[in-house]
């Protein structure tokens, strides 16, 4: 079996399939968008890495303080803000960073995510638990150098946002945009309520922009990035 040393797989996963990032040696590389009966023929996916991620793009999550915060309570801090079924899963995962629990279900409608899960190992055999895209989003945060810090996901008809100001998170949601015209028009109604100005600002996306939407994005903002 190859094993690769100081390997990492980054892997995106949404209803319409999935893409991956490889970080090897210092290189990186980024497949485009595929569909899941690939899984199993894609060279990237049979090996094993020290580092495997998977981010899974679900709607249903909420950031709750970490003070107000109950194990027993976090299914009905999730069902507040959106809509679930009696068979959604929940759970939750730390941020300390924020000072905050981010709770979640990963019942959307896909099974891509469990099975990556089990296919895409480490070296050592165990298996990646998949996460919300806003926790990996939140966490590239610290990554980023500027003061106004914009991060942006558009999968599946709806735009992921987090936008913090230095270490001050100041959203973390997701909304419907069945087009990414309406994707740019929640980035700059969120821009606007929390004063911020795009010309002096670099948003970040984390899924892939074709020229069109980064052209768009440029009209706006002083850089567009992907992360």
């Amino acid at each position: 079996m190859n094993q690769n040393n100081n390997d990492r797989i980054s892997i995106q996963v949404g209803l319409s399939g999935y893409s991956f990032r490889l970080e090897t040696e210092g290189q990186k590389h980024s497949s485009d968008w595929m569909s899941a009966d690939r899984i199993f023929t894609t060279p990237e996916l049979q090996k094993r890495y020290d580092e495997v991620e998977i981010s899974l793009f679900t709607p249903k999550t909420t950031l709750v303080p970490a003070q107000f915060y109950s194990h027993e309570d976090k299914r009905r801090s999730l069902s507040s803000v959106v809509r679930l079924s009696e068979a959604d899963c929940v759970d939750s995962v730390e941020l300390p960073e924020f000072g905050a629990v981010l709770v979640f279900s990963n019942n959307v409608g896909e099974t891509l995510s469990k099975v990556l899960s089990e296919s895409v190992l480490t070296i050592d055999g165990s298996k990646a638990t998949p996460l919300p895209e806003h926790f990996y989003m939140l966490k590239s945060l610290s990554r980023l150098s500027d003061y106004n810090k914009i991060i942006a996901s558009y999968m599946d008809g709806r735009l992921y946002l987090v936008i913090a100001q230095g270490s001050s998170l100041m959203l973390c949601n997701s909304f419907v945009a069945p087009d990414f015209t309406t994707a740019e028009y929640f980035i700059f109604l969120a821009m606007k309520k929390l004063q911020l100005n795009p010309e002096v600002s670099t948003i970040c996306f984390r899924t892939p922009l074709d020229m069109d939407q980064e052209m768009s994005l440029y009209r706006y903002f002083k850089s567009v990035e992907l992360i």
